[in-house]
């Protein structure tokens, strides 16, 4: 695992830092890069963000034919937070903006309900509807996590790999293929999270 070449994709927006001492601490050699060549030379890629959706989708331009490449070759891709947004088909957030169309499914924002806050922020749990899965090897079926957000992704059950409830069940991670999306925040969620940072690893 040591000599796998993990690759954090820097396009101006994203929590890089804490990403890659997550990614060291679960005993990966992380890269942060915005250039192309060193993206398309990745054994893993992982796609960090917080922030705006549009914004995202606009900063990565310059580096989005080279991931779409190599999610076709089946490299691992993992998404995080506004990283797991930007992998849908599409987002509500400031007008309707098309994502990567890695995993089918859309962006919504949270409705509003009497005494519950939008953003959604802090620890709650993560159900796991498909236990079989990888990225969760060796932990159980319900864990807590730490989530920041204000829209949720809606996606059909076969790429729901975890769901959560706050206001409304919600697809908390995801998965089609090679493509995995988080919207809690592993590298914040203690060995839980750690953990999952492990084994998305361990998929090379």
């Amino acid at each position: 695992m040591h000599n796998k070449n993990v690759v954090i994709i820097d396009y101006g927006l994203g929590n890089l830092r804490s990403v890659m001492r997550g990614l060291e601490a679960a005993g990966a050699r992380a890269t942060i890069t915005g250039v192309p060549e060193e993206i398309a030379a990745a054994d893993c890629i992982v796609l960090p963000g917080v922030g705006a959706f549009h914004e995202g989708m606009e900063q990565l331009g310059p580096v989005k034919n080279t991931l779409c490449d190599a999610v076709r070759d089946k490299v691992p891709l993992l998404g995080i937070c506004l990283g797991m947004q930007m992998l849908m088909d599409s987002s509500e957030e400031h007008g309707t903006y098309r994502g990567l169309g890695f995993v089918p499914g859309s962006v919504r924002r949270f409705p509003q309900e009497p005494g519950k806050k939008v953003p959604h922020m802090g620890w709650n749990t993560v159900r796991l509807t498909q236990p079989e899965n990888p990225l969760f090897a060796g932990l159980s079926t319900e864990q807590y996590m730490y989530f920041v957000h204000s829209y949720y992704a809606k996606t059909n059950p076969e790429y729901t790999l975890t769901e959560t409830e706050y206001i409304l069940p919600f697809a908390s991670s995801v998965v089609s293929g090679n493509v995995y999306g988080v919207q809690f925040h592993p590298e914040k969620s203690g060995a839980a999270g750690l953990k999952i940072l492990k084994n998305y690893v361990g998929l090379i």
